[in-house]
């Protein structure tokens, strides 16, 4: 007791002799517990609340304030109460300072309204658009203003800048007082220039180099010429995407252990432009080693499912092609009916060999069936437009396949700048619900273009279009357009899904006036309108009837011209009922680089009107890539003319040339009556041609947008119903033409411009050659 009564003096010499007393009886009794009871007792219990009074409330109702505090009428005041009430007010959000104190039986609370958000301004933006930056903020008008909203606001935009390649933006908030409590908030906006990137280097690769791996990743180095392109500015979405790039680019060459071991992004000290570092680990090249089939599934047919894979035993690894084989099998089975199939490739790696064994395991897959398709994001496309272009519909059967093709088709439309179909689980395990969220873009454009050519000269034009008019996917499109060879102005409307089926329903309305005095010394003048209706064959096919009712003039012709040509002087009626049937096997339509496809054409004269006849026309395309970089194509084009009852007119004959085989003159191949000064061309019955192309790297940027191909054109043309025997001087030889050359096209800052340098190999003498053509044009 001598130890504890030395503890008991030193608290008391420190002025603390009542709690050492508690704390001594404590310990006598040993436990806390008494202490607790013996502190309860000392702390008297504060006076009953008998009111709770709130004053500096403007719009917030008194009751409002009591409802979120702890502290309540009846209750004894308690300070930890009271503290733990002032918080949760403050946590409200509502008010800017609150005080808390008593008075006897009272309890008065004063508070500071948080003011409300009259209006929202945002001042010295140009790169972004304000509604871009409105849906950034959450501060809106009718909203209570608090400092940390405003912070979070900027916090976003200053992201939003960044991601846009401006990472100097800076955002400072302007608070304006405005009376009962409201304030104008004005975010003012430095945008600062575009971070460019000043570099992009790589370190591990050997097999490639570092100018080949900037082609293949989408972000670019800056440049001069790439004013109008974003690629090089900072993007660390692009740069997630980059590596994702660089991944199947190397998968795609045998490299299977290939990793992008970091992408590192350097703002300069200046912080004017980024040095971007992508460390990478290439590994070794691999080869496909067996590669087997299996299948439980009785209707597949196990030789047609091997000669789908495209890799191959001894082949170097490509990842892409198990992929495509995957999507091959896949569609194979779900067209024998296995809509739920299942295409697992199963890995075998012998590293040691550096070979990739694969093999394909097809298998009946759970099933599970389309619950339901939400679509979001289009506030001006009606949701009908969108769901056609679906290849399910709710209560299907889901499919992979069919859900890829569905995408690609909304892609298609180009109503959106933004596609992404999403899966969430349905109501049960054998449900999915589809989520297609959009983002719409303007399809509406007024164009004006000016162009020069060989062909036609200065062009100039204006176009107004619409392609999804009322938001009913409407196609409107009317034009005018005039150079020194040819004025035209046309009219089109196109309803791609006439009567809300899958049929193209359309309207022409035309008038042309064209200069041939160069070709055959005549002015030719055309007006009429046509009706237009196609469905789907198949999927890769569809079929085009039309009708079209045409009055045609020639005059204008020239005092010493070929006495066919003044034979063909006047006008007439044309009433012409026609078809199209085309097929399309490629892999992509705008810039194919496998498949073929197949137009056929046929158009009857005379059903009405003064002139009859049967024309037919045939165009085939084919591609293949040789070789990375190399794309090989071939084209086919051939037509035939023959009267019912009379002579083929002037203008229903083929003028050959220039764009159709280069090398010649427009109508620079074909019959011609050399007995005419200016040798005038009358045109041929019948002519097929052929073309055969190679596009290869020419070394420059990819982004530069420069190609360049090679290419060899033939053929033969002739028989005109304008023979030498009725008009002395007319050349008529159904004999072959050839020509070979270079071609260069740049997809400019400015517009297309083509380049044709030509050499011709097999004439006749009265052709007329064109060693160059050169053509360019542009819309603003």
């Amino acid at each position: 007791m001598g130890r504890l009564a030395g503890f008991v003096t030193g608290i008391a010499n420190a002025g603390g002799l009542a709690i050492a007393l508690v704390f001594a009886c404590a310990l006598a009794v040993g436990g806390p517990l008494v202490v607790g009871a013996a502190w309860a007792q000392e702390t008297p219990a504060g006076p009953v609340i008998t009111e709770i009074a709130v004053q500096g409330n403007q719009r917030i109702e008194s009751e409002t304030v009591r409802s979120y505090m702890l502290l309540r009428t009846g209750m004894h005041y308690d300070p930890a109460v009271a503290d733990a009430s002032l918080k949760r007010l403050f946590g409200t959000g509502l008010f800017a300072d609150i005080t808390m104190r008593q008075e006897g039986s009272r309890v008065i609370v004063t508070v500071v309204e948080n003011p409300i958000v009259n209006r929202v301004a945002f001042e010295g933006n140009s790169a972004l658009k304000e509604e871009d930056l409105q849906k950034e903020v959450q501060l809106q008008p009718r909203i209570v203003y608090t400092r940390a909203k405003v912070q979070a606001d900027v916090t976003r935009m200053i992201e939003l800048y960044r991601r846009s390649g401006r990472f100097s933006a800076t955002v400072e908030p302007k608070v304006i007082q405005l009376p009962q409590n409201r304030v104008d908030l004005v975010f003012e906006i430095t945008e600062g220039p575009k971070t460019k990137i000043a570099s992009i280097n790589f370190i591990g690769n050997t097999r490639f180099s570092d100018g080949k791996l900037r082609e293949v990743i989408s972000t670019g180095e800056s440049a001069w010429w790439k004013f109008l392109s974003s690629s090089d500015t900072y993007d660390p979405d692009r740069l997630t995407y980059d590596r994702e790039l660089l991944r199947r680019h190397y998968l795609q060459r045998g490299y299977a252990d290939f990793r992008v071991v970091s992408a590192v992004a350097d703002l300069s000290r200046d912080d004017a432009a980024f040095h971007i570092t992508f460390t990478v680990d290439e590994g070794e090249v691999y080869e496909f080693g067996d590669i087997a089939v299996t299948t439980t599934l009785d209707k597949l047919d196990q030789a047609e499912l091997e000669s789908l894979v495209l890799a191959k035993s001894g082949e170097i690894y490509n990842a892409g092609l198990i992929d495509k084989s995957i999507d091959a099998l896949t569609f194979a089975a779900g067209t024998s009916g296995y809509a739920f199939a299942e295409v697992r490739p199963r890995v075998s790696r012998r590293k040691d060999e550096r070979v990739i064994d694969m093999t394909f395991q097809i298998t009946e897959g759970p099933r599970v069936y389309v619950e339901r398709i939400n679509i979001t994001g289009n506030s001006r496309t009606l949701d009908k437009v969108v769901r056609r272009q679906m290849r399910m519909s709710e209560g299907d059967a889901f499919n992979k396949v069919l859900l890829d093709k569905s995408e690609k088709n909304i892609r298609a439309l180009q109503f959106f700048s933004r596609v992404t179909v999403t899966q969430d689980p349905g109501t049960a395990p054998d449900k999915t619900i589809l989520n297609v969220d959009v983002q719409e873009q303007s399809t509406g454009s007024l164009s004006l273009s000016a162009g020069f050519s060989t062909l036609d000269n200065a062009v100039a034009g204006i176009q107004l279009s619409e392609r999804n008019f009322l938001g009913r996917g409407l196609q409107l499109s009317t034009s005018l357009s005039i150079s020194k060879r040819r004025q035209l102005i046309e009219f089109h409307y196109t309803d791609p899904y006439f009567l809300d089926r899958d049929l193209v329903g359309g309207i022409d309305i035309f008038g042309s006036e064209t200069n041939f005095q160069n070709e055959s010394s005549f002015d030719s003048r055309s007006q009429g309108f046509g009706f237009r209706f196609g469905f789907p064959l198949s999927e890769k096919s569809r079929f085009l009837a039309r009708y079209q009712f045409r009055f045609d003039e020639i005059f204008n012709v020239h005092p010493q011209a070929s006495n066919a040509v003044k034979a063909s002087e006047g006008s007439n009626y044309r009433s012409i009922v026609g078809y199209d049937y085309y097929y399309d096997n490629r892999d992509d339509p705008v810039e194919p680089t496998a498949g073929w496809d197949f137009l056929f054409t046929q158009n009857f004269a005379g059903l009405g009107g003064t002139v009859r006849y049967v024309s037919t026309e045939v165009l085939t395309r084919y591609y293949y890539q040789v070789a990375d970089g190399f794309l090989t194509s071939w084209r086919i084009d051939g037509g035939y003319v023959q009267g019912i009852g009379q002579d083929v007119e002037l203008n229903d004959h083929f003028f050959k040339g220039g764009n159709t085989i280069r090398g010649f003159a427009r109508a620079g191949v074909g019959p011609r009556d050399l007995a005419s000064p200016n040798k005038d061309a009358v045109g041929a019955k019948a002519f097929i041609f052929g073309t055969s192309e190679l596009s290869f790297p020419n070394g420059l940027p990819e982004a530069l947008g420069v190609k360049t191909s090679v290419f060899v054109d033939a053929g033969y043309i002739g028989y005109s119903d304008f023979d030498g025997v009725v008009f002395p001087g007319v050349v008529d030889d159904f004999a072959p033409r050839a020509s070979v050359g270079l071609s260069v096209y740049w997809q400019s800052p400015f517009g297309p411009i083509r380049l044709d340098f030509a050499n011709v190999l097999v004439e006749e003498p009265y052709d007329e050659k064109e060693a160059f053509r050169f053509s360019a044009g542009t819309s603003f």
